[in-house]
């Protein structure tokens, strides 16, 4: 199995006040800026190494200034053709290789990534930048701010591009939808996901949004009533051989980078999905 599979997520990270990091005397002379979860990083006044251990992020940098990356895990797979070294996956990092690459940042994630191992890597003295954006808004602003604040680099236009896509309403009624994202164990989206966000601006809401848990284990016979189950094709590969016939109500199999991926996955992610939702009836268009 995956070792990226969903139960071994941190069920309570820390989330972005967007609000606080905006006021954060961030661009004060001196000032270590802020990551998402509010820690002062000793961000080295030129960044040119950097390893990244989430794919949004190493999509995000590598399109934003190629050759800027020198290592990224084995699930980072865009951009396509991507040549720097590998560091195993999001939640076993191979720490010996990412010391032997002597970057000047590492890029991670509250929730893809363990905090004992940045705990180590900050412990052999390197730079580590944490994002943990839950919602579309947050992760536009959570990646402005690593982009310039923590790699160095001009706001991208791809940035600009992503958030006009998404100022788009959604037309039609709204619609409830069950969004699994294993099976045996079966297990779904729950509360306060990015994934709920980018369904929620599509018009469609998820149905265990109200869970205890961010990515509860289901029974897929009772769970409440919805009108589509969304079926991502990651991290479980969901397929239309694969799933669908679990269930009675229609099924949308989409990319599980559009759905739940933050970068520059963002400027086409709302006309695709969109698009794909809307086959399976009334939906945005």
């Amino acid at each position: 199995m995956s070792e990226r599979r969903p139960d071994g997520l941190r069920p309570d990270v820390a989330r972005l006040d967007v609000a606080a990091v905006a006021n954060g005397r961030e661009g004060e002379a001196g000032t270590a800026p802020r990551d998402d979860l509010g820690h002062p990083v000793a961000v080295p006044a030129r960044v040119e190494r950097i390893v990244s251990l989430v794919p949004s992020l190493t999509e995000s940098i590598a399109v934003t200034a190629p050759g800027l990356l020198v290592g990224a895990t084995d699930w980072c797979s865009h951009p396509a053709g991507l040549a720097v070294a590998r560091v195993r996956g999001t939640k076993n990092p191979d720490l010996d290789t990412i010391v032997s690459l002597a970057p000047d940042l590492v890029c991670a994630n509250a929730e893809e990534n363990r905090e004992p191992d940045l705990a180590a890597l900050r412990r052999a003295g390197f730079a580590v930048w944490v994002t943990a954006p839950t919602t579309v808004d947050q992760a536009l602003v959570s990646l402005d701010r690593m982009l310039r604040l923590a790699c160095g680099l001009a706001r991208p236009g791809w940035l600009d591009v992503a958030r006009q896509a998404w100022a788009v309403p959604a037309a039609g009624p709204r619609r409830r939808a069950l969004v699994p994202i294993w099976r045996r164990p079966w297990m779904a989206v729950g509360r306060d996901t990015f994934t709920g966000d980018v369904l929620r601006r599509l018009g469609v809401d998820n149905v265990l949004a109200d869970s205890p848990d961010r990515y509860p284990r289901i029974d897929p016979a009772a769970v409440p009533p919805h009108d589509l189950v969304v079926l991502p094709d990651e991290p479980y590969p969901f397929s239309p051989s694969d799933g669908p016939e679990t269930f009675s109500a229609p099924a949308v199999c989409v990319s599980g980078r559009l759905l739940t991926w933050y970068g520059p996955s963002l400027v086409d992610a709302w006309s695709v999905l969109a698009a794909a939702l809307a086959r399976t009836g009334d939906g945005p268009g």
